[in-house]
């Protein structure tokens, strides 16, 4: 793993995947005060994200919570939002590596983001320093920020209003642009999937629209059927 990240490319891959660093902490502060905020202890928020960390999965759990649901429900809500990196991981199987603690690791550090900023690197290689570079930075920075945010609290006051939940998505944009550019097959995927997404939104929970959004790929399938 050190031999992976001391190389000439690594401070490259740094460089490019700061923005994600720096997206995933002010996110990460605004569901920490969130949690305290809503009555919460700060324990809940900090342990969660160290042990459960998937973001979109992380804000429902609390928010069941914070409505007055049972553990059972938020606990099943957040594992029905995180059922899509069930897909992610399959894509970057390979670029993890084998040994079993690599891959335990690996898998824990598996999200939208990581998973983006790998997939767009032009070879294996750099495709998995980029996977460990970009996964070990978000999740120190992830961690670091809802740290903050829970023992800053409700000192921060709505969080709403500062349009945090804006950064993810920006940064994810900016990742898939070049393959949307380059390939008319992910083009159809993004759009079909985008359409289902924004079609299901008034009528689903906040987090599931992404998880449908997923039979998109069945398009990416029938193109690879055709090609063949």
């Amino acid at each position: 793993m050190r031999s992976l990240l001391r190389t000439p490319e690594s401070g490259s891959l740094v460089h490019d995947s700061s923005l994600i660093w720096l997206a995933g902490g002010i996110v990460g502060v605004s569901f920490g005060a969130v949690s305290v905020a809503g009555g919460l202890p700060v324990w809940v928020p900090v342990v969660m994200s160290l042990v459960v960390y998937a973001g979109s999965a992380q804000f429902s759990t609390v928010g069941v919570l914070l409505a007055g649901g049972g553990p059972l429900a938020a606990a099943a809500t957040g594992l029905l939002l995180n059922t899509r990196t069930a897909a992610f991981s399959l894509a970057v199987a390979e670029i993890i590596g084998r040994g079993r603690a690599t891959r335990l690791l690996g898998a824990h550090l598996v999200t939208d983001e990581t998973v983006a900023f790998a997939l767009a690197q032009p070879d294996p290689v750099r495709r998995r320093r980029a996977f460990w570079i970009s996964g070990l930075g978000l999740f120190t920075a992830w961690n670091a920020g809802v740290l903050i945010g829970a023992l800053a609290g409700s000192a921060l006051g709505d969080t709403a209003r500062y349009g945090l939940d804006a950064a993810f998505p920006a940064v994810l944009v900016a990742l898939v642009l070049p393959a949307l550019r380059a390939d008319a097959s992910v083009r159809r995927c993004a759009l079909l999937g985008a359409a289902v997404a924004l079609a299901v939104t008034p009528a689903v929970p906040a987090g599931v629209p992404v998880l449908l959004a997923l039979v998109g790929l069945f398009l990416h399938g029938r193109g690879a059927g055709a090609a063949v």
